[in-house]
């Protein structure tokens, strides 16, 4: 099933590394790259970062941002990178008011600024930086059904030319990242995968079934191995709600030497 919503989950790797050549990083760089090709240009973009968290719904307001460099132990490069692209208030209050019509409480925050979750994956995607942006908080609680009607909600302020990214990572086990894989490791992060494809593109199931698969994705292969904490799924979630329907692509690639995935909602896609 094809959509009119266009949404994109990525999985946007570790940290600042994809902007200092990291070589685990090299397949994500370039289909983040190639994604940006095949969707139209978008007007404006609202991300949804794993690395944001609130107890109620949260939406930067700024029209010039700061970049947050919420990570630590890199190079001082990490620490200089930029990436000066606008906010958009008139997109964050419509967001704040259709999120409070659909009862979710929603706030403007007009401190915060943009977490890499945002500037690491866009400054690939779309280095002009010339494409108003605003950030969306995740739920601290991580209640997987809450993130979909977050994404629905949203759907009232849905155009043609907006585009909603889901900023993630479909494996984020940090230990995992760090000790060496074995054949079970490596087939839990696979089996994991598989269900995630699976869920995310099959046009056999109904919009019940898959709604209800991601609600309930601890049931999957692995699943709490591959997201010990569910903040790095969340954001799929909402892209789901977004669009409520079979993702029209979805991508497998390599990030850290894990398998990863990315899904693009767009029927409009080359």
């Amino acid at each position: 099933m094809k959509t009119s919503r266009r949404a994109l989950f990525l999985s946007h790797g570790g940290g600042p590394l994809p902007l200092l050549g990291d070589t685990s990083h090299q397949e994500m760089v370039m289909g983040l790259q190639a994604i940006a090709k095949q969707i139209r240009k978008p007007s404006a973009i609202i991300v949804v970062s794993a690395h944001w968290e609130s107890k109620q719904a949260a939406v930067t307001a700024a029209a010039k941002p700061a970049l947050l460099y919420d990570y630590n132990g890199f190079p001082p490069a990490a620490y200089q990178i930029e990436y000066p692209c606008q906010g958009h208030p008139l997109l964050a209050e419509a967001i704040k008011n259709k999120l409070n019509q659909a009862g979710i409480s929603c706030r403007a925050d007009s401190k915060r600024g943009f977490d890499h979750g945002l500037f690491v994956p866009l400054k690939i995607m779309y280095p002009q930086a010339d494409i108003p942006c605003v950030q969306l908080s995740l739920f601290s609680h991580l209640d997987p059904l809450l993130h979909i009607n977050l994404g629905r909600a949203l759907q009232q302020i849905a155009d043609p030319d907006l585009l909603l990214i889901g900023s993630g990572f479909s494996f984020h086990n940090m230990r995992a990242f760090f000790t060496p894989e074995t054949s079970a490791t490596a087939q839990a992060n696979r089996e994991f995968e598989q269900w995630l494809h699976d869920t995310c593109q099959n046009p056999g199931m109904t919009e019940l079934q898959r709604s209800q698969a991601l609600i309930n994705w601890q049931n999957a292969s692995h699943a709490e191995f591959c997201h010990p904490r569910a903040e790095h799924l969340m954001p799929l979630h909402v892209c789901y709600g977004f669009a409520e329907s079979a993702c029209t692509r979805a991508y497998s690639l390599s990030i850290l030497d894990k398998r990863a995935s990315m899904y693009l909602w767009d029927a409009a896609s080359k």
